[in-house]
């Protein structure tokens, strides 16, 4: 295969991963300031439902619990050959994070009023749960605007660009 055939590129971080679930709505509606990956407590029932793909971090948000982190509101339905082991869809998971890592992000939070959302849910090489966190501060609907339309201008110029050079 030749390096010019269009495929998607990816980055080295990216190579081996199996995205679980994508919140693309977070990129509109938060100003993204800094990203980290956090690893997730979870039950078998929980990884199960996972590898069949079904996940929504759509309303899902960090929250600080006794110098833990937490994924609240994320919801991996129940694993239906799992039976009466199965686990609670939308229980409370403890994220795994360095302390250094969680004081940085308890500190946005609290100082700055920004808020922990998570952006996306993926395995990892090593076929581990692993989730995307952001450091974020909310759009306003006048930036959310703006962003669209550098969004759309980027686009056009690019579509220029192509066709001139």
């Amino acid at each position: 295969m030749s390096s010019k055939s269009g495929g998607a590129k990816t980055s080295r971080r990216e190579e081996g991963i199996k995205v679980i679930s994508d919140n693309r709505r977070a990129r509109y509606d938060y100003e993204i300031l800094q990203t980290f990956e956090a690893g997730v407590e979870l039950k078998g029932s929980e990884v199960k439902s996972l590898r069949t793909g079904h996940t929504n971090l759509a309303e899902a948000y960090a929250a600080m619990k006794g110098g833990e982190l937490f994924l609240i509101n994320s919801n991996i339905p129940e694993y239906r050959e799992a039976n009466r082991f199965n686990h609670e869809p939308k229980r409370p998971r403890k994220l795994l994070l360095h302390k250094r890592e969680i004081d940085k992000l308890a500190n946005g939070v609290q100082r700055e009023g920004l808020t922990v959302i998570p952006l996306k849910m993926f395995f990892n090489r090593r076929g581990r749960v692993k989730v995307d966190l952001a450091l974020a501060r909310g759009r306003k609907l006048h930036d959310k605007r703006d962003a669209i339309k550098e969004r759309s201008w980027d686009r056009e110029r690019a579509r220029l660009m192509r066709e001139k050079g």
